[in-house]
């Protein structure tokens, strides 16, 4: 007779880590953690002291949050699937492998794995370790599947981008570093969900949901900013940053993500701030996401998808406006179905971490259909109305004069809403996106979708929420219509340092001699065109003979200038002109100053774990003497702790040539970004790509 079999006993566990993070493009993870996505299998080989028997009772146990899984592992194999979730198994001596996949539907986060075993009258139980169940764009099924291997590459897998910001006369770029799969950065993106009020006020329902991107999105959304909740930033629009890091200071999200897990609340973001940090969230957790900047922006804060804009007799922006146009807003589109909304409305989903407006009682955006806003379908979930109206309000300018009375002076359905910009595929270019959300301004199609919008709002009972002003009959009324065109001129490369100088030029459209009253203020602002300071004010009348044109010089001093500019490096011009008979425009402008050239190369060749030379430059172009210059280098994969170099005090148009080694940790396609700042200069950026070689 055959002895007794002995109690079976776990001996060893191996995750398999680097396999099946291999299988499941999960290898760039600096965790070693088991970070797997769902749809697809992963395997892990137990060892016992024995081989497992069919009399063997085994259960894979597996823990989310309050979510938990009994998964049977049967011998032989019989491709267990009672809970949607699939196991099998093969042996091979005393090692069992076992085969486990998760659901496209399955909950994202972190499953602590428990194999519970009983042979004969014994019973045992092994914390077999965690596994990370993420989102998986190349499963179909899965909500966030992406056909296309490239944009899964570049919209996923991808770690460093630019940011386009600037205005639609002068558009520029950052760097910045997602850095996704830096150490911690997984295990603070799900911190940051249990932070969130949805999972404060339920536990269980919030969990629940973990397995849509719709609500990922929409707390990831919230969670950013730190209205309503415990959130990754503090937004700043003021110009003044003390107490925190100035919104241009930072180069990319991990420094953020680390401060804000030590220590809380980050001071202080703006719009491109946090739209790098949520994709950076997006991008971690299997979401498909690209940063988007809009150029010529509306925030409707009344939802009648009209911005309306009042300025005194001066050309002073009067606080009435509670409506603004930004230079530029950055927002995040992520890749996912809509099934709450149906399947026209799948891909792009605008998700916006800015803190603007509530929507449904907290300060977050979306997820909003892209095609929806194509589509004028302003009354499906979430905020169509808000980001139809960023993309294709109508501008309305107003005088408000001494007595209290207003006169609208120009009307645009052109306004807003142009060059809509994302990061190419495999390269930094911009790529032009706004034909996705809006029909060419001014054809048929597009006044019609503006139209569709504006009754689907009234249908709602929307269109004068929180409106600031009651209008009447007489404000309305139509303006005398000018009898003169006026436009700015001036030079897109000024450099900080140098003068700024710039002309109004006037045109007399009539055959008859006329003067032109022109009031102009000149101010520095920050990039949502709100006022700091004035920096430039004049008065003057401008006589103009018959279709007579003439161009009105202006100049702005660096000493009037330079303490008055914020890190946006803007100035915007408006000027109020009037003809005689009471024709009035209004014309306005932003200067956007470049900021010192930086120089960055690398010197040999960049292998991993092997120190390599780079070498900065910086200049001076102002015409005084910059002091306390401070160069920070930072990167994903090149720099662990970022480098603190205090420059020497540099002379007009003095050059700094400064080396530092780096040791890469990471192989592959890197980048290594700078950031150089002193008392004549803020936040100015250098980026570098480097390729570390394996060996």
């Amino acid at each position: 007779m055959g002895g007794r079999l002995s109690a079976l006993q776990l001996e060893s566990t191996n995750l398999q880590q680097s396999k099946n993070a291999a299988a499941h493009r999960t290898n760039s993870f600096i965790d070693k953690d088991l970070i797997v996505r769902r749809g697809q299998p992963f395997s892990i080989d137990i060892k016992f002291n024995r081989p497992v028997q069919s009399s063997d009772n085994l259960i894979l146990n597996l823990v989310t949050g309050s979510i938990s899984l009994d998964l049977p592992i049967q011998i032989p194999s019989s491709n267990n699937e009672t809970t949607t979730w699939k196991t099998s198994c093969t042996l091979q001596s005393n090692t069992l492998t076992v085969t486990i996949t998760a659901p496209v539907s399955a909950v994202i986060g972190c499953y602590a794995m428990t194999l519970s075993f009983t042979s004969g009258w014994s019973t045992a139980s092994q914390n077999l370790g965690n596994v990370y169940v993420l989102f998986n764009p190349w499963e179909k099924g899965d909500p966030v599947y992406m056909e296309n291997e490239d944009e899964k590459k570049e919209y996923v897998l991808n770690e460093t981008g630019v940011i386009f910001t600037g205005n639609t006369s002068s558009i520029r770029s950052r760097p910045w570093d997602f850095a996704q799969f830096e150490e911690d950065v997984l295990k603070i993106c799900l911190k940051i969900l249990d932070s969130s009020n949805y999972h404060r006020r339920d536990p269980k329902k919030d969990e629940s949901l973990r397995n849509d991107p719709i609500h990922i999105g929409r707390v990831l959304s919230a969670m950013m900013n730190v209205q309503d909740d415990n959130g990754v930033l503090v937004g700043n629009w003021s110009g003044d940053y003390e107490g925190g890091e100035r919104p241009t200071k930072w180069n990319g999200s991990y420094d953020i993500l680390c401060r804000w897990m030590k220590d809380g609340p980050v001071q202080f973001g703006q719009c491109w701030v946090f739209a790098g940090v949520l994709c950076t969230g997006l991008r971690c957790l299997g979401i498909p996401a690209r940063v988007v900047t809009n150029f010529a922006s509306a925030h409707d804060t009344n939802e009648n998808l009209i911005v309306d804009r009042y300025v005194d007799e001066d050309g002073v922006e009067s606080p009435e406006t509670s409506d603004s146009i930004w230079n530029f807003h950055v927002w995040v589109e992520a890749w996912f179905a809509r099934s709450d909304i149906g399947a026209p409305y799948d891909g792009w989903q605008v998700l916006d971490a800015t803190p603007q407006e509530e929507s449904e009682g907290i300060y977050c955006l979306g997820p909003c259909s892209v095609e929806a806003i194509r589509l004028g379908d302003v009354d499906l979930q979430y905020d169509a109305p808000f980001v139809f109206a960023e993309m294709n309000a109508d501008a309305i300018d107003w005088v408000i004069y001494p007595d209290k009375t207003r006169k609208k002076i120009r009307s645009n359905a052109r306004a807003v809403g142009k060059l809509t910009s994302t990061k190419a595929i495999n390269s930094d270019a911009r790529v032009d996106v706004t034909n996705k959300y809006k029909h060419p301004e001014g054809s048929t199609k597009e006044r019609e979708t503006f139209q569709r919008a504006q009754e689907k709002l009234a249908g709602r009972g929307m269109g004068a929420r929180r409106s600031t002003v009651a209008f009447s009959a007489t404000d309305t009324a139509p303006p005398p219509k000018p009898d003169f065109n006026a436009n700015f001129k001036y030079n897109n490369d000024i450099q900080i340092g140098q003068n700024v100088t710039f002309s109004l030029d006037l045109k007399n459209t009539i055959d008859k001699e006329m003067t032109i009253q022109v009031k102009l203020t000149g101010s520095a602002i920050v990039y949502t065109n709100a006022s700091v300071k004035d920096v430039l004010t004049s008065a003057q009348s401008v006589k103009l003979g018959p279709k007579e044109e003439k161009s009105i010089p202006y100049t702005i001093p660096y000493t009037e200038y330079e303490n008055a500019l914020t890190p946006d490096n803007m100035l915007k011009m408006m000027a109020v002109c009037e003809d005689e008979k009471g024709g009035k425009l209004l014309v306005d402008s932003v200067i956007i100053l470049k900021n010192p050239p930086i120089m960055m190369k690398v010197i040999g060749k960049a292998q991993l774990n092997k120190p390599v030379s780079v070498e900065i430059t910086i200049t001076n172009t102002t015409p005084e003497e910059a002091h306390d210059c401070v160069m920070t280098i930072e990167g994903s994969g090149l720099v662990k702790d970022k480098l603190i170099i205090e420059v020497p005090k540099l002379k007009k148009n003095q050059k700094s040539v400064n080396k530092v080694n780096v040791v890469p940790y990471r192989d592959g396609p890197r980048c290594l970004m700078a950031d150089c700042s002193s008392d004549k200069f803020t936040d100015v950026k250098g980026s570098l790509p480097i390729h570390v070689a394996s060996t």
